[in-house]
């Protein structure tokens, strides 16, 4: 019987410490998964979504420092300016801790339109930061994401929520 067991302290199960991890990989590849040219104006911000599900799940372990790191990978898959998607996910990561013990108890379709009001901030951010750039969008589709985002939330905030409990991640 090991010492931990002995003191009657809980363990948590090794593959709960890689869950979040893996969401996010998840969230990487279906950003970066192929679509139709129609489609790619509604793709929805995966990886902002899953940021914002394990904020409010886990601030204690998921915040601003971890966002700014996967914003700087997004930035690199997409092949964006670097820092683009680092500034929009730390600021999402940020108002999400901010209203994380009110939100998360919210019904979830209020929190899905919680969702879409972070998501269109970290659009807001993107559009700054390409028009500092010199290339602005210049269609309104550009704000489309945030709405596909919303009506996702609820499957993902199950499926998550559901793994979370699986895997015993605290």
């Amino acid at each position: 019987m090991s010492r931990l067991a002995r003191s009657g302290a809980s363990q948590i199960p090794a593959s709960g410490r890689w869950v979040i991890a893996a969401s996010f990989v998840v969230a990487f590849l279906l950003t970066a998964m192929p679509l139709p040219a129609w489609a790619l104006t509604w793709r929805p911000e995966w990886v902002a979504l899953v940021l914002m599900y394990w904020c409010m799940a886990l601030p204690d372990r998921v915040g601003v420092g971890i966002a700014w790191l996967l914003g700087l990978l997004l930035d690199v898959q997409q092949g964006t300016v670097l820092g683009q998607h680092a500034l929009g996910l730390a600021l999402v990561a940020y108002v999400t801790l901010q209203s994380h013990q009110r939100v998360r108890v919210f019904p979830l379709k209020q929190q899905a339109l919680v969702v879409c009001a972070y998501l269109l901030l970290f659009e807001f951010v993107t559009l700054w930061t390409r028009g500092m750039m010199g290339t602005p969008p210049h269609h309104w589709s550009f704000w489309m994401p945030a709405f596909t985002s919303m009506v996702l939330w609820p499957w993902l905030f199950i499926i998550l929520r559901d793994l979370r409990r699986t895997h015993h991640v605290t």
